[in-house]
């Protein structure tokens, strides 16, 4: 009987030590280099999911709108090292995707978590796809949305979306290397306008992210904008490692992304049973620009990975 009440409670262990309670709050989580904060909404028991914003240097507040997962599930944002209300990041050496790895690493276990979805928008499907080439464990399912899994593709995308702006526009970005010239500035201006986000740049989600964005840190690790690529990702390609994920993928775009929806489909057709979404009438801030398509493709993927495991 002794034995039996031991294997028991350590059965009973295991099992608190998988599925552990994530309650609604926020806080910090020291990592290496500073201190991350992180937002928890939503209770319900189904398997939490793990927001990774995009930039790199950006925040997770253009993210709000998909709070309404926590309707089945914990729903975890975090503005990673650098930006937003976490500490301000000035070493060089941590501006890695490497260093992100490990932080995000710092992340899982400082929550405990055992078992979760990832999901990864833009820089952070780079993050994200890295993560899960070194810590594959406790993730059952991922959503790359609106990815860059390759520089230089996003590249050659970036150089046929400015083909399709109007000439005027195209040549004050074409051949321009001072970045921060007013002519490149509003070429830039127009390219986001397009591709960026449908919604007015100007909205609340918008000025919240431009108060928290690092530049510093985008800039050292992408370039000046977002179809100029100068920094320590712009031979980033794990193309060749997409077919070495075994876990159920959902891949997004906007269709009008800067992540071209051809490209997507091309990743997606690496992966194994991976699926593709294409979110209407959306630029790469489909959380922003058709919420409600968004949210329900995200959702109803992450439900049905709930069924099947």
């Amino acid at each position: 009987m002794r034995n039996l009440l031991f294997i028991g409670f350590c059965l009973l262990a295991a099992a608190c030590k998988q599925s552990p309670s994530l309650h609604p709050g926020e806080g910090f989580i020291p990592v290496k280099g500073g201190k991350v904060w992180y937002r928890i909404v939503g209770s319900g028991d189904k398997t939490p999911v793990l927001l990774l914003h995009g930039g790199p240097g950006a925040t997770s507040y253009y993210l709000n709108p998909m709070q309404s997962l926590g309707e089945d599930r914990p729903v975890i944002f975090f503005d990673q090292l650098g930006c937003g209300r976490s500490d301000k990041l000035t070493d060089t050496t941590l501006m890695t995707t490497e260093a992100y790895v490990e932080q995000l690493e710092q992340v899982r276990k400082a929550l405990g978590l055992e078992s979760f979805y990832l999901y990864g928008h833009s820089w952070g499907t780079m993050l994200g796809m890295d993560y899960y080439l070194k810590y594959p464990n406790a993730i059952k399912a991922m959503v790359i949305a609106s990815p860059c899994l390759s520089a230089p593709l996003w590249q050659k995308d970036a150089d046929t979306l400015i083909a399709a702006l109007p000439d005027s526009i195209q040549k004050l970005i074409a051949g321009n290397t001072n970045y921060s010239s007013p002519e490149y500035q509003r070429g830039m201006a127009v390219y986001y306008q397009h591709y960026m986000s449908r919604t007015p740049l100007h909205s609340p989600a918008m000025d919240s992210v431009e108060k928290g964005f690092a530049m510093n840190v985008y800039e050292f690790m992408w370039g000046p904008s977002e179809f100029t690529a100068t920094g320590n990702l712009k031979t980033y390609d794990r193309v060749p490692d997409l077919p070495k994920i075994t876990v159920p993928v959902l891949f997004t775009a906007g269709q009008y992304d800067e992540a071209r929806p051809s490209t997507v489909k091309f990743y997606a057709s690496q992966v194994p049973g991976a699926r593709v979404e294409i979110i209407s009438t959306s630029g790469h801030m489909t959380m922003l620009d058709n919420t409600s398509e968004n949210n329900r493709a995200v959702s109803n993927f992450l439900r049905e990975m709930d069924q099947s495991n």
